[in-house]
């Protein structure tokens, strides 16, 4: 069993409960029908849900934060330092960076903020930090905040800490279409693009290892930094780098925002081909110190956190380096580290000497 199986989290069992449900809502698409709309089938099990209304292509996520707000809490208490504002760019970061991976630029976004009492929301600093970060979020998004929820949910939502999660409805751009993986061919050339440590993924098991280390999340790192602090840096939004994307007229044959399930993520897109990738980018400190930690060997670490790729742009060679020298331009690190080819579905770590198989991710 996976170390994140003993905590309770098992991604096989998740999985099937997604694919049952997407069962159930594809047999409700007829239902669009009565309003002009028409729901993209090729979206169910993407990241983001498409449908077409006058005309145009709207993308729909709901998305949550899982349980990194606890790091942040224990972080003020042991450290006295408030990163709020960074989990609220990470919720943000996760709904934006699944609404771009389908060729949309985010236009709402909603909160969601449950706690487990009222009373989380009179201590001024960390809600005036996290509704800071929202705040940065969306403008880094390029988007608007609509709305959102705040319920108190005693006995389902612990006294001291807040679940982050939220909603958002993104525009396809008219010239490029939803970008679902039908383009993939043969040959594509995937570029990585860096992530900046945990993201949205993995906090679970971070806290599950800072519970065992001497000095909890004030551990120092081999460099010094302790692990608390590192954990907390904020996500990294692509959203800036699509949107540069379309500015140059470089479309995608493919997207993928590298989260849970790793580098098995690379494999999501319909159709049989092997990922290849040659060049993995640095893993950043906190992400190998977790994975020591935690006894995790290379392939359960590549097939659980993101390790260094948070984002993956699928496009034809000759617009590989373009790529590269927009996400430059976005103030992101990105290399052209692998290929498409024809194939049994599978994505193989030639540096590491491992493959993922087809069945090891099953989404849709």
């Amino acid at each position: 069993m996976s170390e994140y199986g003993k905590l309770g989290i098992d991604y096989d069992v998740l999985d099937a409960s997604k694919r049952d449900a997407i069962g159930f809502a594809q047999s409700t698409s007829h239902l669009l029908e009565a309003h002009g709309a028409r729901a993209v089938e090729a979206s169910r099990g993407a990241s983001a849900f498409v449908l077409e209304l006058a005309g145009q292509h709207l993308a729909f996520v709901v998305e949550g934060l899982g349980t990194k707000s606890i790091i942040s809490r224990r972080w003020l208490q042991e450290a006295g330092e408030d990163r709020f504002a960074d989990v609220g760019i990470d919720a943000v970061g996760a709904i934006v960076n699944d609404v771009c991976s389908v060729g949309a630029l985010p236009i709402v976004i909603n909160a969601y903020f449950a706690t487990g009492r009222s009373d989380w929301h009179a201590d001024s600093t960390a809600l005036g930090s996290l509704l800071a970060g929202w705040h940065r979020a969306c403008e880094l998004s390029e988007a608007a905040w609509g709305g959102g929820e705040s319920p108190a949910l005693p006995g389902l939502v612990s006294a001291d800490d807040i679940e982050l999660a939220g909603s958002a409805i993104g525009l396809v751009p008219a010239e490029w279409g939803p970008i679902l993986g039908e383009e993939l061919r043969d040959g594509d050339e995937i570029v990585l693009v860096d992530s900046s440590g945990l993201h949205a993924n993995g906090a679970s098991l971070a806290r599950s290892v800072a519970d065992d280390l001497p000095d909890g999340l004030l551990t120092a790192m081999p460099s010094g930094r302790r692990f608390g602090d590192a954990l907390l840096d904020p996500s990294v939004i692509y959203v800036p780098l699509v949107a540069e994307l379309r500015r140059r007229a470089i479309r995608p044959s493919y997207l993928s925002h590298i989260t849970g399930h790793g580098m098995r993520k690379l494999m999501r897109a319909p159709g049989d081909f092997a990922y290849v990738i040659d060049e993995l980018p640095p893993v950043p400190e906190v992400l190998s110190f977790l994975s020591e930690q935690a006894g995790i060997d290379g392939r359960e670490a590549y097939g659980t956190f993101n390790m260094g790729a948070g984002f993956a742009v699928y496009v034809a060679p000759e617009h590989a380096p373009q790529v590269v020298e927009a996400a430059a331009a976005c103030g992101m690190r990105a290399a052209i580290s692998g290929r498409v080819e024809a194939g049994e579905r599978s994505v193989e770590i030639a540096s590491l000497g491992f493959t993922y198989r087809g069945d090891e991710l099953e989404l849709s």
